[in-house]
């Protein structure tokens, strides 16, 4: 009985988290919406008629404001793909076939006793001189 009362509640959190974000999406879509029309009016419109408002921006930054928003995810991503390629290890590096994650099929042999049946073999990284073989050997590359 608890178990129940615990899963539905459990579900209800997920509902609850569910809506949470709904609303924060619904929220978000209208503000960029009203923000994207009302730079469009600023941007657009002459001034002449926007006289009703007592401060608004000079218009130099309706093309400022993109251009460097614009030169700044520019730059941030150029930044980041840079880092990611000084964080890559070089194509000669053993790092790149093994890490400290690598398993090999045979540690895994040694370790199992011979009367135990092994219906599914464990599992194991494939060794690149198999890789080679099946896309490389001499049965695929004869014509």
């Amino acid at each position: 009985m608890e178990e129940e009362a615990h899963l539905v509640n459990s579900q209800r959190r997920v509902l609850r988290k569910n809506q949470e974000a709904e609303v924060y999406g619904f929220v978000g879509s209208i503000s960029i919406v009203v923000t994207t029309v009302i730079f469009l009016i600023w941007a657009y419109v002459p001034d002449e008629f926007l006289k009703f408002i007592e401060y608004f921006p000079n218009k130099y930054w309706a093309m400022a404001m993109p251009t460097y928003l614009m030169m700044t995810v520019l730059s941030a991503l150029v930044f980041y793909i840079g880092l990611n390629f000084m964080a890559t290890s070089t194509p000669t590096s053993l790092h790149t076939l093994f890490d400290e994650y690598s398993r090999e099929a045979e540690s895994f042999v040694l370790l199992m006793n011979k009367e135990e049946d092994m219906p599914i073999d464990p599992i194991s990284d494939i060794d690149i001189t198999r890789i080679n073989d099946i896309m490389f050997g001499s049965s695929h590359g004869k014509r």
